[in-house]
């Protein structure tokens, strides 16, 4: 089981008073590190302010991301996961596109329903109901799809649509770019994954909740005749479910491991402040038996 690294970037208030400048270096110095340490990947959120102030530093997504493609060298990259709703779907696709060149072939695309009424509200987008949501996402899945494994798409959707779309470059990786879905709703958006995605990504679940999906999951792929060995699990633990650094961490990165998830992206307290909180992460994944790439 590999351990991707969610770079500080502002969104739980982390960079609020700070300089932008301070803060950027920061995140970069964080990506760097966690690099050196043997994290797997690097990953960022996909909104615009703070949750807790609209007036704190936060970085966007996809500009932060393509800088830091250029500034590293070997970690995988892709956001947690980045919202169908925030832009047009052919956009999406080539602007990751774009980025995995920038990379040398280290990007993956993750993407969601969205669910933060409020920034959708403050930005301007319509915060729709959650079907139409998870429609648009559907949609968003099959051009990307299309854009990224064949430079070109046509797909006529509810929520979205294009007519032979070029994507000149598709990016470097064959046979595309990685898709990755995020979402624990067992009805629509794993049937969805089992569908396009080659990962899916799960919101915080402890091990004992992820236990009892997986055989849901495994039976969204059963539906439409995929293996599900093929459709690989990962999981995202942010600041509000986290266990405390330790004993406790390492128990529930092994119960992961144990379980057959992919990877595991771990939201680490302290990391906009010091190094030593992704030294004490990291010798969390050591003990779990959890896998660090060793240096260079």
């Amino acid at each position: 089981m590999d351990i991707g690294v969610v770079i500080p970037q502002g969104f739980t208030g982390e960079y609020n008073g700070r300089d932008p400048a301070t803060a950027w270096s920061r995140s970069v110095a964080v990506a760097r590190r966690a690099e050196d340490l043997g994290f797997e990947s690097l990953w960022l959120f996909d909104h615009f302010y703070p949750e807790s102030s609209p007036e704190g530093t936060m970085f966007e997504a996809f500009s932060a991301l393509a800088a830091l493609a250029a500034l590293t060298r070997r970690v995988r990259l892709g956001h947690i996961v980045a919202c169908a709703g925030y832009r047009n779907p052919a956009l999406t696709a080539k602007m990751i596109s774009t980025i995995d060149v920038i990379s040398g072939g280290r990007v993956e695309l993750g993407l969601g329903a969205g669910w933060y009424r409020t920034e959708h509200e403050a930005y301007g987008y319509r915060f729709a109901p959650l079907r139409e949501r998870q429609t648009r996402l559907a949609d968003s899945l099959e051009i990307a799809r299309q854009m990224l494994t064949h430079g070109r798409a046509t797909h006529a959707g509810s929520q979205a649509s294009v007519h032979d779309a070029a994507n000149v470059p598709r990016g470097l990786q064959e046979p595309r770019v990685p898709i990755i879905v995020g979402g624990n709703g067992q009805n629509v958006t794993w049937r969805l994954a089992a569908r396009h995605a080659d990962e899916l990504n799960l919101d915080g679940p402890t091990p004992d909740e992820l236990q009892a999906w997986l055989p849901v999951i495994r039976s969204r792929c059963h539906e439409i005749g995929r293996d599900p060995d093929s459709l690989r699990v990962s999981v995202f633990l942010w600041w509000g479910n986290t266990p405390p650094a330790g004993s406790e961490r390492a128990g529930w990165l092994e119960a992961f491991r144990v379980l057959g998830v992919r990877r595991v992206m771990a939201w680490v307290d302290g990391a906009a402040d010091t190094d030593d909180a992704l030294e004490r992460m990291a010798e969390d994944v050591k003990a779990a038996g959890a896998h660090l790439v060793e240096p260079a």
